[in-house]
């Protein structure tokens, strides 16, 4: 990696003292707040359009309302929201009225109780599966023995058909429950609204992929 590029996730300073978050703080040589000012006079261009700004604007203010104690005092605050709600909550403030929800045929049952709640916060809901278009797997190249059900007929996930239906339905705002990785990405690539992630796939861990990282130097240290 060349010295200058950016690389928060190895910043040698406490959080507290850091540039990002102090006038005085410390940084790095290849702190990105000191090290790209053009980058950074960009970004405040971009802030300057008047939907981007409200869109920023409403979800740091999301951001805050997911604590309490906020008068006590930074060191006192904690987080009172589950991330569904606060997904709630930001939609009505930004007054979306259809919601589109892009699932995992595994995560089915979770689909059901999130469009049952956020019908019953008047939204409109249009939900489509990572199946729908049943297109076999053969068809993007994938070999029998590639497959889950080898022998048999398995369809493709189709997250370009995903992110298509919920453009042609003018969704205001799109929700991605447990897609795979890379499927993932390819919805994002498409999808014409905004998008948020209430969960991601892990199979293993309950969709709780943070778990194999909170214990990297313990039960996961092979991964290392």
């Amino acid at each position: 990696m060349k010295a200058t590029q950016s690389n928060c996730a190895q910043c040698p300073f406490e959080m507290a003292m850091r540039i990002c978050r102090q006038e005085d703080g410390k940084a790095p040589q290849n702190c990105p707040t000191i090290a790209k000012p053009e980058l950074i006079k960009n970004t405040l261009a971009e802030y300057e359009q008047p939907d981007v700004k409200e869109f920023a604007r409403l979800a740091s203010i999301q951001e805050g309302e997911g604590y309490a104690d906020r008068e006590l005092g930074y060191s006192s605050v904690r987080p009172i929201k589950p991330r569904i709600l606060e997904i709630i909550e930001f939609a009505q403030k930004m007054n979306y009225q259809r919601i589109g929800l892009a699932f995992c045929a595994g995560l089915a049952h979770e689909a059901k109780a999130v469009e049952r709640l956020l019908s019953h916060k008047n939204f409109e809901v249009v939900s489509v599966i990572c199946k729908a278009g049943r297109i076999p797997k053969e068809k993007i190249g994938v070999q029998d023995h590639e497959k889950i059900a080898i022998g048999k007929f398995e369809p493709m996930c189709n997250p370009i058909l995903q992110a298509l239906v919920l453009n042609d339905a003018k969704t205001d705002f799109n929700i991605v429950l447990g897609l795979c990785v890379g499927h993932d990405s390819l919805f994002f690539k498409y999808a014409e609204a905004p998008c948020t992630v209430l969960a991601v796939k892990d199979r293993v861990l309950g969709h709780n992929p943070l778990a194999a990282i909170y214990t990297i130097d313990s039960y996961y240290r092979s991964l290392k």
